[in-house]
């Protein structure tokens, strides 16, 4: 006898990382051409080493770090994020404003929660965040596609087309996921505005915000004395600080959407981990410069994808920025097909388009993401060697 399942998770799709390591199995690679791994955008590094002696002390001497906490989080890095936030941003945000999640996809679906149910519908840009289809799949909701406009940037007016009764909200990463682009102000502007003219929530998840190239705040969104009549911020702490083990996310909302938030989370985790927290919040106040130097690793990465690529004409990179590449390849079959093939021909585990493209849209078979900040220079010349070698 088979046990019945949840037919909405039952259709859901497997996690695209897990799959992707599934090919793996059973694949050898020379010595002399070992596994470059740009298939998952997380640290392989752990954190510096003064955050983690805090960790280690907090641990050793901090009784209470090892009992249940606030269920929206530890009030000093609530009221830090605050702090920071409104002085980054320019605008106005308290520390009843913001609550602590188990990592940032915690934040997405403790937000979702609140938001929408089986029958409704949220629209999100595409090539999307594959974890965002998967929670809206597993609650029935309708993930409406949005086609990404010229240079992977949405476009409010085409997102208006696909308002119907049933929409709840717009979705927005930047810097993008899989895309890496970087959404300018303006467009996120038009996309608040579309949002509070249909009384929906406009989500932006920001887990990438510590690596945008530009200087000065990316957006004005916070200068808005009703922000939060509209607003919803997601953020992480996994990628700033190499946290990604601890699982500390937060969620920048009205109140009333937090107290609402509050039911999900004490539901599910009860309270996000104490030292993990503590962490997040050493690195808050300790961290800057290190972090900056983490960013220009970053942006020196960018620079040398965007060179590598620009040397295979046969290539097109659509976007790159933050974490990302996302590329167009140029060979006659699915890219599903392509990245299997180049795990066991070139000893490179990248994810296929078709991973954040629905069905419907046919130019994922012929894209490729790549996680290139977890390789470094050398790595990266590498992996343009095995592509330019390549005869498929």
């Amino acid at each position: 006898m088979t046990l019945p399942l949840n037919p909405a998770m039952a259709a859901t799709f497997p996690p695209p990382v897990m799959e992707a390591r599934r090919w793996l199995q059973g694949a050898t690679f020379p010595p002399d051409r070992p596994l470059i791994n740009v298939s998952q955008a997380a640290p392989v590094d752990p954190p510096p080493l003064g955050l983690r002696q805090a960790l280690a002390d907090a641990a050793l001497t901090n009784d209470a770090a090892h009992l249940y906490g606030p269920v929206l989080g530890l009030p000093d890095l609530r009221a830090e994020i605050a702090a920071q936030w409104s002085a980054a941003y320019g605008g106005s945000i308290s520390p009843d404003h913001t609550a602590i999640t188990q990592g940032c996809n915690q934040a997405f679906t403790a937000v979702m929660s609140t938001l929408a149910g089986h029958g409704d519908e949220v629209i999100l840009p595409t090539p999307w965040y594959f974890n965002h289809k998967m929670w809206l799949d597993m609650q029935g909701v309708k993930a409406v596609p949005l086609p990404a406009g010229p240079g992977l940037i949405p476009e409010a007016e085409a997102a208006a087309r696909l308002i119907t009764p049933r929409t709840r909200a717009l979705v927005l990463v930047s810097p993008n996921n899989p895309g890496g682009v970087e959404y300018p102000a303006e467009t996120l502007a038009a996309f608040r505005d579309l949002a509070r003219a249909h009384n929906l929530a406009l989500i932006v998840d920001e887990t990438y915000r510590d690596f945008d190239a530009r200087t000065g705040r990316p957006h004005d969104l916070f200068t808005d004395p009703d922000w939060d009549d509209t607003l919803i911020q997601l953020y992480s702490f996994s990628k700033a600080y190499r946290l990604t083990g601890h699982r500390v996310g937060a969620i920048i909302a009205s109140p009333a959407r937090l107290a609402e938030v509050e039911k999900f989370l004490d539901t599910v985790a009860i309270c996000p981990s104490q030292l993990g927290q503590i962490g997040a919040l050493w690195g808050m106040r300790n961290l800057a410069q290190w972090v900056a130097g983490e960013r220009d690793e970053i942006l020196a990465r960018r620079a040398a994808m965007t060179t590598g690529f620009a040397a295979l004409p046969d290539w097109k990179l659509l976007g790159c920025g933050a974490y990302f590449a996302y590329v167009e390849h140029p060979y006659p079959m699915p890219s599903d097909e392509l990245a299997r093939r180049l795990v066991h021909e070139a000893s490179l585990l990248m994810l296929p388009g078709t991973m954040f493209q629905p069905d419907s849209h046919p130019e994922g078979a012929r894209q490729l993401r790549i996680a290139f900040a977890n390789i470094d220079s050398t790595g990266i010349a590498e992996m343009f060697n095995r592509l330019a070698a390549l005869r498929l």
